[in-house]
C-alpha cells in the first residue's frame, strides 16, 4: 500500500498519532528531504526502521518506478514532503498515479494542511474556493496567470516564496484591482505566525515596511470577483471557453462546465457563447 502522509506545517505537535506510527513501520519512507525527516522523528521521538529514500522533484520520474517495484512485491511505501500534503504543490502525483496504473492501494493520512489553515484565518468566504499553487516566476507569465483570474468567483488561495511575494502582491493589485480583499499568512502554527488583512494596495505597501522583508512559508488568500466585476458578454464567455480548452485538453463540453462554474454563468449561456 502506498500511503501519503500529512506533516507538520509548523508545530512538531501538529503530528498525528498515525503518522508517529507509521513513520515507526513502514517499511519504506520516500521524504522529500531525508535530513528534514530524521529531524521529524526526532522532535516526535519516533524512531524510522523502515528504508529511507529520497524523493524530490529533481528524482522523483527516475525514483518513481523503483518505489513501484516495493509497492508490487508488498511493501508499505510512506511518502512524506516538508510540509502538508504530498502531491500538493509537492512530489507524489507521479507516485500515486502510477500506483494507481498498476492496481496498488493508494491511502493518505490526513493532517496539517497550508491551504485550508490559511481559508480558515483569513476572514474571506471559504464555502468555494480554488487553489492556484505556486505563481508562475517570470513577470510576463504571472501577469498573464493573475488576469486569467480577473473573473474567478472563488476566493483564491496561492502559495509564495518571501522574496517574491512582493512582486506577485504588485501584479495581484494590478490584474485584479488594488480594492480587492486578501490574507497574508506567514509561519502558519509557528511561533511567530503573523496574518496580515486587507486589500491588496494595502499589503503592498505593508510588506515594504518589513525591516527584514518577509519571512518564513507565505500562503497568500484573495477574495474572488464580486458579481459586480462578473459582466461577461458572448465573445468573452467563448474566448475563456477556448483557452481553457487549450490549457487543460478538456473536452468542449467539459470546458463550458469549467468556465460555468469558474464565471458563475448558466451552464446554457455558456454554452450558447461557446458554439
Amino acid at each position: 500500500m502506498l500511503i501519503l502522509a500529512a506533516t507538520p506545517i509548523g508545530r512538531a505537535d501538529d503530528a498525528s498519532p498515525r503518522l508517529r506510527e507509521l513513520l515507526s513501520s513502514a517499511d519504506v519512507v520516500a521524504a522529500e528531504d531525508t535530513r528534514r525527516l530524521h529531524r521529524l522523528a526526532g522532535d516526535l521521538g519516533v524512531t524510522v526502521t523502515g528504508r529511507i529514500t529520497s524523493y524530490f522533484e529533481g528524482n522523483e520520474e527516475r525514483r518513481t518506478p523503483d518505489l513501484l517495484e516495493h509497492l508490487r512485491a508488498g511493501s508499505t511505501v510512506l511518502l512524506v514532503t516538508d510540509a502538508g500534503m504530498p502531491s500538493v504543490s509537492d512530489p507524489g502525483y507521479r507516485l500515486v498515479a502510477a500506483a494507481v496504473e498498476a492496481g496498488v492501494d493508494v491511502t493518505a493520512v490526513p493532517g496539517p494542511s497550508a491551504v485550508l489553515t490559511a481559508l480558515a484565518v483569513s476572514g474571506l468566504p471559504v464555502d468555494r474556493f480554488c487553489f492556484e499553487g505556486f505563481p508562475p516566476r517570470k513577470a510576463g507569465e504571472r501577469a498573464r496567470a493573475f488576469g486569467a483570474l480577473a473573473s474567478e468567483p472563488r476566493t483564491m488561495v496561492f502559495f509564495e516564496s518571501p522574496h517574491r511575494t512582493e512582486a506577485s502582491l504588485v501584479a495581484l493589485a494590478h490584474a485584479l484591482g488594488g480594492d480587492r480583499r486578501a490574507a497574508l499568512c506567514r509561519e502558519l502554527t509557528k511561533t511567530h505566525e503573523e496574518v496580515v488583512r486587507g486589500t491588496l494596495d494595502e499589503l503592498m505597501a505593508w510588506v515594504p515596511e518589513q525591516e527584514h522583508g518577509v519571512r518564513g512559508e507565505v500562503t497568500l488568500v484573495v477574495e474572488g470577483a464580486s458579481a459586480a466585476q462578473r459582466e461577461w458578454t458572448t465573445d468573452d464567455l467563448r474566448a475563456l471557453v477556448d483557452e481553457v480548452q487549450a490549457t487543460t485538453g478538456l473536452s468542449r463540453k467539459d470546458a463550458v462546465a469549467e468556465v460555468a462554474a469558474r464565471t458563475g454563468a448558466r451552464r446554457k449561456i455558456v454554452f450558447d457563447a461557446a458554439h
